[in-house]
């Protein structure tokens, strides 16, 4: 029998890596210029036209990722987000149209594959959100909308890329940290961040013997178009200053967790949240 009493253990450490008998690797001998290998790749983000998404682009694109954003109706941010890819040098393309419909995520993939010929990185990011202080506010119609757009999209195209996904790819999904604390006056919104919780972490298990890592992002109080759509002047202003931090958080310190959770040398990690928050504690 082993001893693996704590007097025999003091005795063993520190340890030397050429008494293993396989060492670890530390080292591949690859360059450690991280991003290397993400020139040429092919992302598809939700919600890419502004905020979060707009930022996860913009950022791909100085490493080289072509990027297609997916959007709704606002054409000005789409169009903007679109040149400033190009002038980083990646290929662009904007494809407009509601994702809550499960024919145009089959379209749009469609699309992608025409143009791109592969799909290496999917973002579900897009999302919507309607306050409400009282649950019995939340109306049929708000419900199965906040549902459609932020859960069942995540569905529809997930289910259309794998299709044309290879090993190595990645899926990112937009969580919050409403799916960790909760939220009294975004019930339904803080449900469905939850539930894309739940959908990374049986993805990530499903998928791993095909190599095809998938992750999440729970941000905190950032400002995104969707905040000052929600809120008052008064509330867009206080957001956020109840972090550690004591302030509300800008698109592009999130975007270098979606940068993170696509780099080849980070392939050992899947079914994982990471929390851009301004430092607050989650479970």
């Amino acid at each position: 029998m082993k001893n693996y009493s704590q007097k025999s253990q003091l005795k063993k450490q520190p340890a030397e890596t050429k008494e293993m008998d396989k060492e670890p690797v530390t080292f591949t001998g690859k360059s450690v210029n991280l991003g290397t290998g993400l020139k040429g790749k092919v992302a598809v983000i939700t919600g890419g036209d502004s905020g979060i998404g707009q930022a996860v682009a913009i950022l791909y694109a100085s490493y080289g990722i072509n990027c297609i954003i997916i959007y709704y109706n606002e054409d000005k941010d789409a169009e903007y987000t679109v040149n400033k890819i190009e002038s980083l040098g990646a290929k662009a393309r904007a494809i407009r149209g509601d994702i809550s419909n499960s024919v145009f995520c089959k379209e749009a993939i469609t699309t992608v594959m025409e143009e791109f010929g592969k799909i290496d990185i999917l973002v579900n990011n897009a999302s919507v959100q309607y306050p409400q202080e009282k649950l019995e506010a939340i109306t049929e119609d708000q419900l199965i909308q906040t549902f459609s757009v932020n859960v069942f999209s995540m569905f529809y195209l997930t289910q259309a890329a794998l299709k044309y996904m290879k090993k190595g790819s990645a899926i990112i999904n937009t969580s919050s940290v409403t799916a960790f604390r909760g939220s009294d006056h975004l019930v339904d919104y803080a449900a469905t961040k939850a539930a894309i919780i739940g959908f990374t972490r049986s993805m990530a298990m499903q998928l791993a013997k095909r190599g095809i890592r998938v992750n999440a992002v729970a941000p905190g109080p950032i400002l995104t178009p969707l905040i000052s759509a929600s809120f008052d002047a008064r509330h867009v202003k206080e957001f956020g200053k109840d972090t550690p931090v004591g302030r509300k958080g800008q698109p592009y310190e999130v975007a270098p967790s979606y940068l993170f959770l696509v780099l080849e040398e980070n392939n050992y990690m899947t079914g994982q949240v990471l929390h851009p928050n301004g430092g607050e504690i989650v479970s």
